[in-house]
């Protein structure tokens, strides 16, 4: 948001008029180009300039990275793969999520310290790094004094403080003897170590410095989020990657790294050490959590390309540049002292040296050309895969869905934007609306009504207080629905169409979020049959069956026979026949259900002899002050009884 107004502000200034709303939709893209620059300039001066280009083509079209770089994509991503390449380039902080940077960079530091690479350009690289970093940092309103009470940044703290104490000895080192310098190097720097350790668990116990996040740990342990934090295991960036995510969004890039990771440590030094460690952990953690393949494309990236750029250096190479050998070398004078010998020491038959140069001719010229060709179709299979994904996968609107026919026709499903219309046009503007976290943006931006939670409510408790609603029995939830003045219901069904990203395929994440908030109320087991299964078929376990989340997803739906080959009441996203056909409501009525069923929107009746709610408001409060979420309860219950 800074770069963009401060973008936004510039132009202006120097009088090129442009909506603030273009320069959000297009910095992404911009970036993206910045992206490819900076990736140049690093993998250049880890290999050489041809690595760098190839490098740089490949960041420009993977997937990987194209995912969060198109036109209208304005997220923190947008700037931070250039800001995380520039700054391994130039060792300088940079974006708001440097977490992974100013951990990467501390630990290239500390493993050239235990190769004995200590220089005095690390010393001053790293020292100028840290310091000039940490102060930059610190004047984000935001960030404030984070940097120096997080427990993320204590590495780079310890290892600034490890780098003093070694460089002070490497100083005595040239004013003492052998012996006196090695005593007091090895009580120097575990006398420093262990201060400095100590000295973060003291900080950490007394609470100047915050304790390791929940995101963090769940990096470690893949088990521990889902175990104590559902809400950020539910989010489907934070899953386990799987190897079809892998060649979707790197294709062949991921069979040829790990020969570029060869390379490097084969002709190791300092800068590929750091490369090298960057591979490493970011594999780790692109394997542990499906967004973070965004931190692992860029190394992807230069590592492939240092493999093309060996292998095309090798087999593209002019010949007559390499060094000819001697015409008479040891070989050759064995051979003429032996010349009646038909067989080497090996006892093969030997060749003559006229032999070998004709084979060499024949042989050498075909297999060049071959492996030069196989890595060109290797080379475009990758551009048409790059093109294919981008187009179909990264560049489509996610609230207009689209499906193929057999005939290759396209079929266009609009029901998001169809039920946030009727939302629009059918609703009182203080209406509030009750749905999954996930859908609040699109409810409060093309709807424009109140919802209860969206994509950035903080309050845990609040998210799992939905989710106990949708988990409970009709009676319960309608407790709760009151007591957030709910006015409608939304959810995302898929069963007509198959769509697999609906609320009941979400559901055990709202049943977990709230079982955290409410162990007495809700249990997770409760909804598996016997045999442990989710099932929402006549063997699904019965809390399931009547609980609001699947009466409100499957209402009606009993009396529908999709085609002939399947019974009514066949849900095509869970392949089985839904378990409880009869679906009655008590307390919510059908108000709207979008073409294809995909959006079902449900009206929360009032209580029996009783007006709304909202029309005793208005009578009480005047009309230009109302807003159904500010006026506390307990004051209109003394207004209704006037």
């Amino acid at each position: 948001m800074v770069t963009a107004g401060l973008i936004h502000y510039v132009l202006n200034l120097l009088h090129i008029t442009v909506h603030i709303r273009d320069v959000c939709v297009f910095l992404a893209p911009v970036f993206s180009g910045l992206t490819a620059i900076s990736t140049f300039l690093l993998t250049r001066e880890l290999w050489n300039q041809g690595a760098g280009l190839l490098a740089a083509c490949f960041i420009a079209i993977v997937p990987g990275y194209i995912s969060r770089s198109v036109a209208g994509s304005f997220d923190n991503e947008g700037i931070a793969i250039f800001a995380l390449q520039f700054t391994y380039y130039l060792w300088v902080s940079a974006w708001g999520g440097y977490v992974f940077i100013i951990n990467l960079i501390p630990l290239h530091v500390f493993v050239l310290l235990l190769m004995q690479r200590y220089s005095r350009r690390v010393y001053i690289a790293y020292s100028t790094f840290y310091i000039v970093g940490l102060v930059l940092s610190m004047q984000i309103p935001f960030v404030g004094f984070q940097p120096i009470r997080t427990s993320e940044h204590m590495a780079a703290a310890g290892v600034f403080a490890l780098l003093q104490a070694y460089a002070f000895l490497q100083y005595l080192k040239d004013r003492l003897t052998r012996q006196e310098f090695q005593t007091l190097f090895f009580l120097g720097v575990s006398l420093a170590a262990c201060i400095v350790f100590l000295t973060v668990i003291y900080l950490t116990y007394t609470g100047y410095i915050a304790p390791w996040s929940g995101r963090f740990y769940s990096l470690w342990d893949t088990g521990y989020a889902k175990i104590h934090i559902p809400i950020i295991a539910s989010v489907s960036e934070h899953q386990p990657t799987t190897w079809v995510s892998f060649f979707f969004d790197l294709h062949i890039l991921v069979c040829t790294f790990p020969a570029g990771l060869w390379f490097c440590i084969k002709n190791i030094n300092d800068e590929r050490v750091f490369v090298a460690l960057y591979a490493i952990s970011a594999v780790y953690f692109a394997g542990v959590m499906v967004r973070l393949m965004l931190t692992l494309t860029p190394v992807v990236c230069m590592l492939s390309a240092v493999a093309f750029s060996s292998v095309f250096e090798h087999y593209m190479g002019d010949d007559t540049k390499r060094e000819k050998p001697p015409a008479e070398d040891s070989s050759d004078e064995d051979d003429k002292r032996n010349s009646g010998n038909l067989y080497d020491k090996a006892g093969k038959v030997r060749k003559h040296v006229s032999e070998q140069e004709k084979a060499e001719e024949g042989l050498g010229p075909n297999i060049k050309s071959i492996v030069t060709m196989l890595m060109l179709m290797l080379l475009m299979m990758f551009a048409v895969h790059c093109t294919w994904v981008t187009s179909n996968a990264y560049s489509s609107p996610s609230v207009v869905l689209a499906s193929y026919n057999h005939d290759g026709t396209r079929n266009i499903l609009d029901d998001f934007r169809e039920a946030y219309y009727w939302l629009r046009q059918n609703t009182d503007e203080h209406a509030r609306v009750m749905s999954w976290w996930d859908y609040g943006y699109q409810i409060a931006g093309m709807a424009n009504r109140t919802t209860l939670v969206d994509n950035n409510t903080w309050n845990n408790s609040h998210i799992a207080l939905v989710g106990k609603a949708m988990s409970s029995n009709e009676s319960a939830a309608y407790k709760i629905m009151r007591s957030l003045d709910v006015d409608y219901v939304l959810i995302i069904f898929g069963g007509v169409i198959g769509y697999s990203g609906d609320d009941i395929n979400k559901f055990l994440w709202m049943v977990r979020i709230a079982e955290g908030e409410h162990p007495k109320d809700i249990r997770e087991s409760d909804y598996f049959t016997p045999q442990g299964e989710f099932r929402v078929d006549k063997a699904g376990s019965p809390t399931l069956l009547n609980c609001l989340m699947y009466k409100m997803s499957y209402y009606r739906f009993g009396e529908m026979q999709l085609d002939f080959r399947t019974p009514p009441g066949f849900d095509r996203t869970r392949n089985a026949e839904i378990g409880n056909k009869d679906i009655k409501f008590k307390h919510l009525e059908e108000a709207f259900t979008s073409e294809h069923w995909l959006v079902r929107i449900y009206k929360v009746k009032n209580l029996d002899n009783r007006e709304p709610l909202d029309h005793k408001i208005r009578s009480v409060v005047p009309k230009q002050k109302y807003t159904s979420k500010k006026v506390p309860r307990s004051i209109l219950l003394v207004d209704l009884k006037k």
